[in-house]
């Protein structure tokens, strides 16, 4: 349990673990609280153009004393990969496909009238082209030495030195993935279909705002709760280990 308080000076990703349901908030207010989940809410909205004092007041969430928090902060480091790949991976493992036959559809059909879904459709490919080969790394080379490093008692030689090396690469591509996003809704007009879209336009549309919701959680789970519980385990590890 946990003592939390929302008001100005709570980060943003602090506020997310305390409060889940806050991250739809943050979307809605187009709050960056995953790759700039350090920030307060009051340094956010001034960026964001808005009213810190209003915003708390809109963000107001009936607070106990206390508050449980969210499951994925009190996990271990090898809970948390598990939980990761079994959840924000194999949603877009599964979606990935799924949503580029729709946009497919869509361009094929409306493609004519609405050419700017030609910029969105090339958008959404390069989403999924930075995505798909990130999940794979993080799979196959870092997740499986966090299992490793997680049930050492010493730290591990690693081929990469530090795992430091590797998750400085993977902050980095959670921040392109992260500005295309943001390309996408400005594209999509905030994924809103136009008068004359069909039902798939509107599934479409409706989908890559999931995804986009999903991804910035996932990115949160990792870059401010995953990350920084790594990098204090593999220095606690170090400093258990024997002199040389």
């Amino acid at each position: 349990m946990m003592m939390v308080t929302i008001d100005g000076s709570t980060r943003l990703a602090d506020a997310v673990d305390a409060f889940p349901q806050l991250a739809r908030a943050f979307e809605r207010l187009g709050l960056d609280y995953c790759c700039g989940g350090q920030r307060t809410i009051a340094d956010a909205c001034v960026a964001a153009g808005l009213d810190p004092l209003a915003t708390v007041a809109e963000l107001a969430v009936d607070e106990p004393a206390e508050v449980k928090g969210a499951a994925w902060v009190s996990m271990t480091a090898s809970e948390l990969v598990d939980h990761l790949e079994a959840t924000h991976h194999r949603y877009l493992w599964d979606e990935m496909p799924r949503v580029t036959a729709l946009v497919d559809k869509i361009v094929a059909v409306h493609g004519e009238r609405h050419p700017e879904l030609a910029g969105i459709a090339g958008c959404v490919a390069r989403v999924f082209a930075d995505l798909g080969p990130h999940m794979v790394k993080e799979e196959r080379v870092l997740f499986p030495m966090i299992r490793e490093l997680d049930a050492s008692s010493e730290s591990p030689v690693f081929h990469c030195g530090t795992l430091r090396n590797p998750i400085s690469v993977m902050l980095s591509e959670h921040d392109a993935v992260g500005a295309l996003l943001s390309e996408l809704r400005h594209l999509t007009g905030d994924y809103t279909p136009p008068a004359d879209g069909c039902a798939t336009y509107a599934a479409c549309f409706a989908a890559l705002a999931e995804i986009e919701a999903d991804t910035h959680l996932h990115i949160h789970k990792e870059n401010n709760v995953l990350f920084p519980l790594v990098v204090l385990l593999e220095a606690e590890r170090a400093a258990a280990a024997p002199p040389r």
